[in-house]
């Protein structure tokens, strides 16, 4: 073993970093011009975005086609997308919408795996397949010559995939490895739990990527119910995005997709999206010995076809929706609490989710937790300052500017306003609707959201070290092991533990 000597002669590595930021920042100020400014500028005008309005065309089969044309570069993403995802899974087969979606591209119409990535490569592009709340989608973008033979290999994984049982068994485990993985953390332990707490039993109450015990019950048998109940033409949408007319993706999408057949049954219900949750105001999980603790404060929110949809998009930015918002600089910047803390407002079809979340030292999770629940209320008592709001907004504006910058993100905004069903022309309005909110909104949105006696807050970490100091303001808090969780059960104990 070899043992590090210290030598009094040497300067210390931290005394060393400061002296040598001294100097260096002192050197900076003397170089510095006379008139250099000593704040950063105001944020400039917004920009302004032409983007056209997506063309919409339905095929006899029911399959929508929604085109978005941006000529000049010869690319078009193409995207297969459902209107529905997680929410459809069943009762103790969470996951089953993401891992059907991600077994597309692993075997269809014949073709292994690789030979369809290959047959993907040979176009230029790659096959992604996901599925989300509302939603699951398949997309490639290639060249416009290209795009022909592209939708018929989206349409073979769509309409054809094989379920081959080595795959299935193949995704499987690898959803296992990265779910025991993502749960080790607490931060991703405490989101999980504040969704049940929310959404109860709900469909977005479980893990829309599944459990370790869920994933393991899942069979193929499973996979093609699922696939035969909701991939149909009835239910889905094309989105095109790049350089194609509105006629040209009629022409495309009826020559790949317009023998697929719409079943004789109707498509399944949508479950209710939330319940009455069992889950106590504030919930201690205990990971002993975790290095740190995972600290979630969560509100339902509005759906997305809420009409104070961007509001909430406003309020969420001020609050926690960047680094400059409040709940960095009150936790991180401010407080050196947290590497970083933030929020972030999640609408679905029938219900939404607002979660704030942060990272901190077990000893300190009372009082992230307190801070959370403090910028929750402050936004409800006070106006945001006019400086704030505006640095908020250019922030999202710029955000969604840059999503369009790509073909894959115009389909991908696309493709959201076409499964909830809103104005297609949205698209081109975000900016100015962004801009139209003002403070008084923000504040009445969040006085009516967010108000403190619905807050749900879930800390996860080695207990010992924050349960007595929680406790004193939340004498009703319910202490749980993060070994003997089930993640299934809107309760998260085992059905023993609940008789």
């Amino acid at each position: 073993m070899i043992r590090r000597q210290r030598f009094p002669g040497f300067l210390r590595p931290a005394v060393f970093t400061a002296i040598f930021g001294l100097l260096a920042a002192t050197a900076a100020a003397a170089d510095a011009p006379a008139d250099f400014p000593a704040t950063p500028p105001a944020p400039g005008p917004a920009p302004q975005l032409d983007v056209p309005t997506p063309a919409t065309q339905t095929l006899p089969n029911g399959l929508e086609v929604v085109s978005v044309r941006r000529a000049g570069l010869p690319l078009v993403t193409a995207q297969l997308v459902l209107r529905s995802g997680g929410e459809m899974d069943p009762a103790n087969e969470a996951g089953l919408a993401d891992l059907t979606a991600n077994l597309l591209t692993r075997g269809a119409g014949g073709r292994s795996a690789p030979q369809i990535a290959a047959a993907a490569e040979a176009l230029g592009g790659s096959l992604q397949a996901a599925a989300g709340w509302d939603e699951s989608a398949v997309g490639i973008t290639v060249t416009t010559p290209r795009l022909p033979a592209a939708l018929d290999l989206l349409a073979t994984v769509v309409r054809h995939p094989d379920f081959a049982p080595a795959e299935l068994e193949r995704a499987r485990a690898q959803a296992v490895d990265d779910l025991r993985l993502t749960l080790s953390r607490p931060t991703a332990l405490a989101s999980l739990a504040a969704g049940r707490a929310v959404f109860g039993d709900g469909a977005y109450g479980h893990s829309r990527t599944g459990t370790p015990a869920s994933i393991a019950r899942i069979t193929r048998a499973d996979v093609e119910r699922l696939h035969a109940e909701l991939y149909r033409p009835d239910n889905a949408i094309l989105v095109l995005a790049g350089d194609i007319a509105p006629a040209q993706a009629l022409q495309l999408a009826q020559a790949s997709f317009g023998d697929w057949r719409k079943p004789a049954v109707p498509l399944p219900a949508k479950p209710k999206g939330s319940a009455d949750s069992e889950l106590p105001a504030l919930l201690l999980i205990d990971q002993h010995g975790a290095g740190q603790a995972g600290v979630v404060a969560a509100h339902a929110a509005p759906s997305r076809s809420d009409a104070g949809y961007y509001v909430g998009v406003v309020a969420n930015a001020v609050l926690g929706g960047s680094y400059s918002a409040r709940l960095n600089e009150e936790i991180r910047i401010k407080r050196g609490l947290s590497y970083g803390a933030s929020s972030r407002l999640q609408p679905m079809a029938n219900a939404g989710l607002w979660l704030a979340a942060a990272q901190t030292k077990n000893p300190s999770a009372p009082q992230v937790a307190a801070l959370m629940r403090q910028q929750f209320a402050r936004l409800g008592k006070e106006e945001v300052p006019a400086a704030e709001l505006a640095a908020r907004k250019a922030t999202l504006v710029g955000s969604y500017g840059r999503s369009l910058e790509t073909t894959a993100g115009l389909a991908g905004q696309a493709a959201e306003l076409a499964v909830y069903g809103l104005p297609l022309g949205d698209i081109g309005q975000y900016i100015a609707r962004v801009q139209a909110v003002t403070p008084k909104q923000v504040e009445a949105y969040a006085r009516r959201h967010l108000d403190a006696k619905h807050a749900r807050v879930v800390v996860v970490g080695d207990a010992a070290q924050f349960a007595p100091a929680l406790r004193k303001d939340w004498p009703r808090a319910e202490l749980l092991e993060a070994g003997q969780l089930d993640l299934d059960s809107p309760s998260l104990q085992p059905a023993i533990a609940r008789h």
